[in-house]
């Protein structure tokens, strides 16, 4: 295993580009100069070891940084919504799962087509989502997708799969880890960081906003950004997140009215 000050991630199963794509995605969001990533020490196929992050009590102030940070990582920006990191065109990964790679100038095209719709099917396959809910999220994404709710905030270079667990407070403030990093809306990963909870999140918030403020409306927007993790969850830890994935379609729904 890694030495002390390092740890290893091995899979002797993982799909090719797995360890690889994870440590482009570190690469790209380090390189953003905003929020800091676990280091990437050494990868290979099946294998990647990584900076080891000394956990320390999570404070207001730390959060607060890192919502500066995390603000700066996301102006840094992106070619396009669903682009990957830069000079990586291998397959783009969520936990365990792909994530298809569509790349769209819209970001509704891209967040309805490549993020959410690929989960749902995939939940629905598992048993944890039924048709009628099926029926709510495809209706969700399609006014998704027909870009009621685009603005014209240009893609931000985000982390992908930004909750609680990926948050580590460290002696030097925060790290993340695990990074599912892609060109998409920023307000994804402030909903993902909402969806499951994390330390002190109003300061996470509070700091994000004094770097870069929020769109009228953010909060009544969590449940459409929450689509993606939620169709991803449905995909593979039971029936409870089809349950919540219908409710954050209906709740979607009801801002188109």
């Amino acid at each position: 295993m890694g030495g002390m000050d390092s740890i290893v991630k091995q899979r002797a199963d993982a799909p090719p580009g797995f360890f690889e794509a994870e440590a482009a995605g570190i690469r790209w969001l380090a390189d953003a100069g905003g929020a800091a990533v676990a280091a990437v020490v050494d990868v290979a196929a099946g294998r990647i070891e990584l900076e080891r992050v000394e956990h320390v009590e999570p404070t207001a102030r730390a959060a607060h940084q890192f919502g500066r940070d995390l603000a700066t990582t996301h102006k840094a920006g992106a070619p396009a919504f669903g682009s990957g990191p830069d000079g990586w065109d291998g397959p783009l990964f969520i936990g365990r799962r792909e994530m298809p790679r569509v790349e769209s100038e819209s970001w509704g095209e891209f967040y309805a087509t490549g993020r959410v719709l690929p989960f749902a099917d995939a939940a629905v396959a598992a048993g944890n989502i039924t048709e009628a809910e099926l029926q709510t999220v495809q209706k969700a994404c399609e006014a998704v997708t027909a870009g009621h709710f685009d603005d014209d905030a240009p893609p931000s270079r985000i982390h992908g799969d930004l909750w609680g667990g990926n948050v580590l407070f460290g002696p030097q403030g925060v790290v993340m880890i695990d990074p599912a990093a892609h060109g998409g809306h920023a307000e994804t990963d402030l909903a993902m960081l909402a969806l499951f909870g994390a330390p002190h999140l109003a300061e996470i918030i509070n700091g994000y906003q004094s770097v870069a403020p929020l769109r009228s409306g953010w909060e009544e927007r969590i449940p459409l950004h929450q689509l993606h993790p939620l169709a991803v969850h449905a995909a593979g830890h039971g029936r409870s997140y089809g349950v919540e994935l219908a409710r954050a379609a209906r709740a979607t729904l009801g801002l188109t009215g």
